[in-house]
């Protein structure tokens, strides 16, 4: 019997088993195996565990879309976490590389992916509070958001789970430095059955733009590098 003789709910849990690369490189050897790959109904879950992922063509964005993750271990992340003002020219050159990835990709996200319930992000320190707002608008019936160490989310992306995460049952925004106690409080305050963590955040020392001139934020950041 050859795989093409299954019918379309065998095709569709024989691809299950298989990761991205896998389904891809299947696909390639027929039509009938292409439209398996094509079906929505194939990816209600996506993982990626590195950045460069997200520009393969190795998946599918649609709307039976209902849990994400993006997870980078790397030690570039801890460049990504650095602020702007504070990297050097050779750490700016390794962020251009990568630095709208992740908010791209959740842009399409949003237009293409409305049921999403779960996402995870960890490692993405170039996601911004205005990518998590427009995603909270836009995929209503998100009910876990976790975050770790996503250094440019701050108090706004707290203010629009209040306002728009209507559905949301838990939120996670551990080692992200640039969220405050005082913005915790209040989303406490106004959403008290929400499942809520802030591991090593609100103590953590957020981040400021030295009052002094430019040379004083270069001496800064000399310190650090020592």
């Amino acid at each position: 019997m050859l795989i093409t003789q299954l019918n379309r709910e065998c095709l569709l849990h024989l691809f299950s088993f298989l990761d991205k690369d896998s389904r891809k490189n299947l696909a390639r050897t027929c039509s009938q195996l292409q439209g398996v790959f094509e079906d929505p109904a194939l990816w209600p879950l996506l993982h990626f565990h590195s950045l460069t992922e997200l520009r393969k063509d190795n998946f599918l964005l649609g709307p039976a879309l209902r849990s994400l993750s993006i997870c980078w271990h790397s030690s570039r992340v801890q460049v990504c976490s650095i602020e702007d003002w504070l990297k050097s020219a050779f750490q700016r050159s390794i962020c251009s590389r990568h630095e709208g990835l992740v908010n791209d990709f959740l842009l399409q996200v949003c237009d293409r992916c409305p049921h999403l319930s779960s996402l995870t992000l960890s490692g993405c320190g170039h996601v911004t509070d205005d990518c998590l707002v427009r995603l909270l608008c836009c995929c209503p019936r998100l009910r876990e958001l976790r975050l770790e160490n996503c250094a440019r989310v701050t108090n706004r992306t707290l203010v629009a789970v209040a306002a728009h995460g209507r559905a949301l049952q838990t939120l996670h925004v551990d080692f992200c430095r640039n969220v405050s106690a005082a913005g915790l409080r209040r989303l406490r305050a106004a959403c008290p059955r929400l499942a809520l963590r802030a591991e090593h955040s609100a103590a953590m020392i957020p981040d400021r733009l030295p009052r002094t001139a430019a040379a004083s934020g270069l001496a800064f950041r000399k310190l650090l590098l020592r």
